[in-house]
């Protein structure tokens, strides 16, 4: 009876045994199975393109909003009176300088340059008698031969002639220039308006004298625009260069550049709008600006700059920071707050966040977390292998 529950026991222990190792086997293929399921499940990483940061050689450009203004206006009074003869141009033609415009009457002009010339001639007369009697008077002088007050009255008759000679061509230089202004022209070459003074009119001289016309030089023109404080710091440490700080204008609407040069600040910052009045100098290459036009200026730096550029489209916004995301060797996404510079052709410039060799993910940040792991495109990665 006893060795019949020894050979009993030796079997349930061999079955309990049996069945303990195929109870681990199906764990043990269970969860290798799980394993399988769950690698199978895992979606693979997201494709991305990237750009690797190279520093370029370039030229900042900051944007404003401006209006031009000429560099020479002038408004055509008369200064001499009279009547208005001829009109020699046409409304809004373009004028060149020492061209006639205007002709005012000019025989009382000359009438009265012929009084002044006569009246020179006199008094040269008048002088001429007097030097002789002076002369005539030293001598008798010398020989006792005259009183000290014949002389001296003799002396002082030839020094009033002198004067009298003196006066009558200051005269006639006075009328001749009267006759001159007659006869008006452009002092500048540039757009005439329309005659405000037509013919027949009499006009006068004076501070009453009636504008003729307007003449606006229009081969440059200033470019007026506002900046701000930091900005005039920044453009004033480049004063010295100023000669070389390009600008580039464009109209509303319009594809045609228009260069020219920066000029020069005001003379004070305004308080109320913290901003100070720039000046800049552009050509007028077809003619086609005019003042008082609204105008969209860029402004170069004085020389080109190595900096980091970065697409638009890399960059993102956390808050009121910016970021990219750069891909690190382990091909993992990392997130880098970077601070912004300039545009520039559709880029950025990066100020600071970024180093030289970094991989900047530009394409497909949207589907992208940081601390994630990423794939690099074919022809991204072609272009980095190149």
């Amino acid at each position: 009876m006893q060795a019949f529950s020894t050979r009993n026991a030796r079997h349930i222990s061999l079955v309990t045994l049996i069945a303990a190792f195929i109870g681990g086997a199906l764990v043990m293929t269970s969860n290798a199975s799980a394993d399988k399921t769950s690698d199978a499940q895992l979606p693979p990483p997201p494709l991305v393109t990237v750009s690797v940061l190279q520093s370029q050689d370039i030229r900042t450009w900051e944007s404003f909003s401006g209006r031009l203004a000429p560099v020479a206006s002038v408004e055509l009074r008369p200064l001499v009176g009279g009547t208005v003869q001829q009109v020699l141009f046409n409304d809004g033609e373009y004028v060149t300088a020492k061209q006639p415009l205007f002709v005012i009457d000019p025989r009382p002009h000359q009438a009265a340059q012929n009084r002044a010339n006569a009246q020179l001639q006199a008094a040269r007369a008048q002088a001429k008698l007097l030097e002789d009697e002076f002369k005539r008077a030293v001598q008798l002088k010398s020989e006792n031969l005259i009183s000290q007050s014949q002389f001296e009255t003799t002396a002082s008759q030839r020094q009033s002639a002198i004067a009298s000679v003196a006066e009558a061509d200051a005269l006639l230089e006075q009328a001749k220039l009267n006759l001159e202004y007659a006869n008006i022209t452009a002092p500048v070459s540039g757009r005439i308006s329309r005659a405000e003074v037509t013919q027949g009119n009499v006009v006068e001289a004076g501070p009453s004298a009636p504008v003729l016309a307007r003449i606006v030089a229009n081969d440059k023109f200033y470019v007026e625009f506002n900046v701000d404080e930091q900005t005039y710091i920044k453009l004033s440490r480049s004063l010295s260069d100023a000669d070389s700080m390009p600008i580039e204008l464009t109209l509303d609407g319009d594809d045609v550049v228009y260069h020219g040069l920066f000029h020069a600040f005001d003379n004070q910052l305004d308080p109320a709008s913290g901003t100070i009045r720039a000046r800049a100098v552009v050509e007028n290459t077809d003619r086609l600006l005019t003042a008082g036009m609204y105008t969209q200026v860029r402004l170069g730096s004085p020389q080109k700059a190595s900096v980091l550029l970065v697409p638009e489209s890399a960059i993102g916004t956390n808050q009121s920071k910016k970021f990219v995301l750069v891909v690190d060797e382990q091909q993992t996404a990392r997130y880098r707050e970077v601070t912004l510079g300039a545009q520039w052709q559709g880029q950025r410039v990066i100020s600071s966040g970024l180093n030289e060799g970094d991989r900047v993910i530009v394409n497909g940040l949207s589907h992208v977390q940081p601390d994630t792991p990423v794939a690099i495109s074919d022809t991204a990665a072609l272009a980095l292998a190149n």
